[in-house]
């Protein structure tokens, strides 16, 4: 019998599996929505196990090990009322929280704002040999993931999301066309600087993917032109890729929200081999993505909303996952996380008939 490690690298690199395995994709380790503890008390111990979610984590886990700007825990509250609170980190960017929600925050100012900026950012707080970037639990989770039978992942904070958090959008936008060097800047050295953490990371454990965190698409498509996607992004990408082939990690994996139909196409050229989480109403199709690029595996992909719609709405949906299970590089399961509005039973039903879908489900296509 296989392990879940094994089926996850195995499905999505298109090598013979059992099966395929069945993962939470997004919620993390015993994610429960408020309400659902009103509906079940005590849910939030016990929801993984319940459920039989394979793995850790989302299926596949990823070591407490800093990736970000060594100042990104150092938030300094600088206003606050019932409702809101404002804090500063000291790299200057600015946000404002909403108390009590998940995802319910603004960035209100970003830090950098222009060359000098950056170049301060980039001395103070990307010293990739900072020894507190490590857990202090760090020689007791090697051991731990040395004999390990789930998924485990090398972080990104991404080669767009990097400068997009540091910049915002709108900034960033101008930025490729006012000032490429900047940009090209940022991604580069960022993406040098988590190398040369990694390979800290890689000298005491193997490691099965390197998760890259984009979020640079809407449902019209990704942010920037695929022209710019190679300028900018795909040498960086290629560095990721020659490392993770220097190390025998089998899988690049993209995250993006959004239309990513046209972006996938890009990232495959770029050594890209994973993407997700394919959302629905985005207009992505998986069926047509798997047709179109048969190298480029897909996690998620089912319509989140269907969970609250009833069983006839889930029904379609564990349909669509036991025809793309059977094409081969895909690992079934929502598209983003759970609405707000869905029931504990309902998002119990809908993770129930996935588990069966998936232990009845042959891959006939590897």
């Amino acid at each position: 019998m296989m392990t879940s490690r094994e089926r996850f690298v195995n499905v999505l690199t298109g090598r013979p599996v059992d099966r395929v395995p069945f993962m939470k994709v997004f919620g993390g380790t015993n994610a429960v929505l408020p309400r659902w503890l009103q509906e079940r008390p005590g849910l939030d111990r016990e929801i993984d196990a319940l459920l039989q979610f394979e793995g850790r984590y989302r299926g596949w886990d990823c070591p407490p090990v800093n990736l970000d700007l060594s100042c990104v825990n150092t938030w300094e509250i600088v206003a606050e009322d019932a409702e809101t609170r404002t804090a500063r980190r000291p790299d200057g960017m600015v946000k404002l929280f909403v108390k009590g929600c998940d995802f319910h925050h603004q960035t209100i100012e970003f830090p950098v704002k222009g060359r000098a900026d950056w170049e301060r950012i980039k001395a103070r707080f990307l010293d990739p040999d900072d020894p507190a970037r490590f857990p202090g639990n760090w020689d007791d989770l090697v051991a731990r993931y040395r004999g390990r039978d789930w998924p485990l992942q090398l972080t990104h904070r991404g080669v767009y999301g990097i400068p997009r958090v540091l910049m915002g959008d709108e900034a960033l936008a101008f930025a490729f066309y006012d000032d490429p060097a900047l940009v090209h800047d940022i991604m580069d050295t960022y993406t040098d600087f988590a190398i040369r953490v990694w390979e800290k990371m890689v000298r005491v454990v193997d490691f099965d993917l390197v998760e890259c965190w984009e979020d640079m698409a809407s449902k019209n498509g990704a942010l920037i032109s695929p022209a710019m996607v190679r300028e900018f992004m795909a040498p960086n990408y290629r560095k990721i890729r020659a490392f993770a082939e220097a190390h025998g990690i089998p899988i690049v994996l993209v995250d993006s929200d959004g239309n990513t139909m046209a972006m996938a196409e890009v990232m495959l050229e770029a050594g890209v081999n994973a993407m997700y989480p394919w959302e629905v109403l985005a207009g992505n199709d998986v069926d047509a993505l798997r047709e179109r690029l048969p190298g480029m595996a897909a996690v998620g992909g089912l319509r989140k909303e269907a969970m609250a719609e009833g069983p006839a709405a889930v029904e379609a949906e564990m349909v669509k996952a036991a025809r793309l299970i059977r094409k081969g590089r895909f690992i079934p399961g929502p598209d983003h996380f759970v609405q707000s509005h869905t029931s504990w039973e309902q998002y119990r039903y809908f993770m129930q008939r996935l588990r069966e879908v998936v232990l009845a489900t042959p891959v006939e296509s590897p």
